[in-house]
């Protein structure tokens, strides 16, 4: 066969008609200040030129595979509006939402669906909750109320949900917020919202989660955790996965390698794949949420993960087994 479309060190093999790649998902919570620098770009002209400029490569590579808009943390009706005015919205399929009602936001659980038909009445676009979780912060209990309450709200109101998250994050790591500590209590929940704490053992609300919801996991870069991952989604039934590539880490040496063994082992799931942060050498500023000096090396950063990852001309080569040696890098960020 035909080797694939893309750097000569590319180790990624898909399999032979297998589509991993469900949809592309631009960006992360871009009206959240953790996740893009709105004081450099107030109105999201800029946020909103480089989401259309990345959205043309997709459609030019992969015209079948859906656009997700960076899914809005808080939701927000009058920031979709403003987006629309930039005509952002003519370039994605989906439009997506995040929300933490029993963590963060300033709203009852009992509300998503009118949170959900909020943007419903601002765009014609799909609706995705791409992210939605409960943390055991208090207890465990509060979780399982939580997880199967939204279960509940959500199974029948929109066509694609993604539980926040599978694993712990790890003490010893920082959460990607900007307060940190400054958020108080707040800040410390971010540690809390796995269905599997990190010690690998189960919370009681994993074994109410419904299946036919997805998962959102990040992971880190040589993320040591990706075996448990893979373990713990096959044992859960789950085919829907929200994962990212990040931008910035793309840039580190020896990126590709990892980000090649990151999606073979993931390619037997259904992902959702989400692009975003800025490399803090390419920013207006020096941070991953700063807006880049160049607008179009997002979309060139966007074709790159394209042409490798959703459309590589197939090539034969086996999956790396669970639980090899070789499957993936042990170490840690």
């Amino acid at each position: 066969m035909p080797a694939i479309r893309c750097r000569p060190q590319c180790t990624f093999r898909l399999e032979p008609d297998r589509r991993m790649i469900e949809a592309i998902k631009l960006w992360n919570e871009p009206n959240n200040l953790s996740h893009w620098d709105f004081h450099q770009d107030p109105e999201w002209l800029l946020f909103g030129e480089m989401t259309v400029l990345a959205a043309e490569q997709v459609r030019e590579l992969a015209p079948g595979v859906p656009i997700v808009l960076g899914g809005m943390s808080p939701i927000d009706a009058h920031f979709l509006r403003l987006l629309d005015s930039h005509g952002v919205l003519d370039h994605v399929d989906i439009v997506a939402v995040h929300g933490f009602p029993l963590d963060w936001n300033h709203w009852r659980l009992d509300e998503w669906p009118d949170r959900i038909g909020e943007i419903e009445a601002v765009s014609p676009k799909p609706v995705w909750v791409t992210e939605v979780g409960v943390s055991s912060f208090g207890a465990d209990e509060v979780q399982l109320f939580g997880l199967r309450r939204t279960q509940e709200l959500l199974r029948d109101r929109v066509e694609r949900v993604f539980w926040y998250s599978l694993l712990d994050l790890p003490p010893a790591w920082e959460a990607t917020t900007r307060h940190r500590e400054s958020e108080g209590s707040s800040y410390y929940r971010h540690f809390y919202m796995g269905l599997v704490r990190d010690d690998g053992t189960p919370k009681p609300a994993i074994s109410h989660f419904d299946p036919s919801f997805g998962i959102c996991q990040w992971f880190h870069f040589e993320d040591h955790r990706i075996e448990r991952a893979v373990k713990w989604l096959r044992r859960m039934g789950v085919r829907k996965l929200r994962t990212g590539l990040s931008w910035a880490d793309w840039h580190r040496p020896n990126a590709q390698a990892w980000f090649d063994r990151q999606m073979t082992m993931l390619q037997e799931f259904d992902i959702t794949l989400t692009l975003c942060f800025t490399p803090p050498s390419r920013g207006r500023t020096e941070h991953y949420t700063s807006p880049p000096e160049d607008l179009a090396e997002f979309a060139e950063f966007t074709r790159e993960v394209v042409e490798r990852y959703v459309v590589p001309e197939r090539i034969s080569g086996s999956v790396p087994s669970i639980g090899s040696a070789s499957a993936f890098t042990t170490s840690n960020r």
